[in-house]
């Protein structure tokens, strides 16, 4: 290559990351960023019926909890946190495994690539989160929306095969759960007849 060619190249290169750095949000940028997260969740909230709160948490850093009812899982919950360039946001799936590690972060790993806008990733005492982040600059309430129903889904679909890799008993708590429920929904107590005194 030449030597112009290869200054141009370079140039090229370090405008492309440049332009890759996404924009540094000000004071107060970040608190009309705030505010606007506040009204979209309340409206998140409002259209979604399993959606069963919308806080704040405390501390220095910005952050939301949305907790929702689940069918598989019984609760999911998602935190946002706002930065200076991106929202980032999680949810726990599972606990570390007991048993099959491998097969289960080759499984997760899998799954990362068929997902979008969001990752499993290995946390805080090896426990499994979904994770992700959006800058600033593309974050509007359509798609605060999509990656909380995002989030919301996926562990809805992966939760219980994910437990039954990870751990033994996963299955039986399955079985026992699902008959539980269905004797809820018929009004029959479990293990038995319905006959009364």
């Amino acid at each position: 290559m030449s030597l112009v060619f290869t200054t141009l190249f370079r140039r090229a290169n370090w405008s492309l990351a440049y332009n890759l750095v996404s924009d540094l949000f000000d004071d107060a940028a970040i608190a009309r960023v705030e505010r606007q997260i506040d009204e979209w969740l309340g409206r998140i909230r409002a259209s979604h019926t399993n959606i069963e709160a919308v806080d704040r948490a405390e501390g220095d850093e910005i952050r939301w909890f949305i907790r929702m009812r689940g069918e598989e899982k019984d609760f999911t919950t998602i935190w946002l946190t706002l930065g200076q360039r991106t929202l980032r946001y999680e949810t726990y799936v599972m606990p570390a495994p007991e048993q099959n590690a491998e097969l289960l972060y080759e499984t997760i790993l899998r799954r990362n690539e068929k997902l979008v806008g969001a990752h499993f990733s290995i946390g805080v005492e090896d426990a499994i989160f979904l994770r992700g982040e959006l800058v600033l600059t593309a974050l509007v309430e359509r798609e605060l929306d999509r990656v909380i129903g995002t989030l919301y889904s996926v562990v809805e679909q992966l939760f219980w095969s994910l437990l039954e890799i990870g751990f033994a008993k996963a299955k039986a708590m399955r079985t026992q759960l699902s008959s539980t429920r269905t004797a809820e929904r018929s009004g029959k107590p479990l293990g038995g007849s319905s006959v009364s005194n």
